[in-house]
């Protein structure tokens, strides 16, 4: 006699095998965790050397000020961004690596590459668009383009990886539009998108994809 096949085990294994086919599903929810609380850190060493060079509100002053006070303040500003991102993408990079091992797929495979470049594009795109607000006296859109930008590459690669991907790219969008009408709390959307976003999105990937459950 032949065993009894359950239908619904059958229909639920066949799912996860095209999802595994088709999404880059080994995104690690500490990853976000880890990007957060990098992004927190640099908003509070940026808030304090802009404060420390023009004074209380030392944000607004630059965002505010001459030509010559924004390009003498590049350097620090674009090292720090280097350092952020350098940071945030090894933490991500272990992460993710750590948990495509565990699920037995090649980090750097077809669907890694796609996902990398839906992302690189929107990315290098709107950072040079916001490094030329910068520089043409638009500084107090600099911050709300880079949550735009981050939110539509987001978007755009959410087609190759997790659903809630979707949702993050999404609130990032929001939130750029929003500091768009504020942009004397840029540094705050900023925390707010880089830093809590990405560790409250870590936590809930982590709880629902990656933590033990008890038996």
């Amino acid at each position: 006699m032949k065993p009894v096949t359950d239908p619904l085990a059958q229909l639920t294994e066949i799912r996860a095998i095209m999802e595994r086919s088709s999404r880059f599903i080994s995104l690690s929810g500490l990853s976000g965790v880890g990007a957060g609380v990098v992004a927190l850190a640099g908003v509070a060493i940026g808030n304090w050397y802009l404060n420390s060079q023009y004074g209380e509100g030392g944000f607004m002053r630059l965002m505010n000020g001459d030509y010559a006070s924004r390009l003498e303040a590049l350097p620090f500003l674009l090292g720090l961004a280097a350092v952020i991102i350098v940071l945030a993408l090894g933490v991500a990079f272990f992460f993710t690596q750590r948990r495509a091992r565990q699920n037995g797929m090649a980090l750097w495979g077809p669907l890694g590459r796609r996902l990398a470049v839906s992302l690189a594009i929107p990315l290098t795109a709107g950072g040079l668009f916001c490094l030329m607000l910068y520089l043409r006296g638009a500084a107090g859109l600099v911050i709300p383009g880079m949550l735009l930008f981050y939110g539509l590459a987001l978007l755009n690669a959410s087609k190759y990886t997790l659903d809630e991907i979707r949702w993050l790219g999404l609130t990032q969008i929001g939130l750029g539009l929003l500091a768009t009408l504020l942009p004397v709390w840029g540094l705050l959307f900023f925390a707010f998108g880089f830093g809590l976003c990405h560790i409250g999105y870590g936590l809930l990937m982590y709880n629902r994809y990656e933590r033990s459950r008890p038996a």
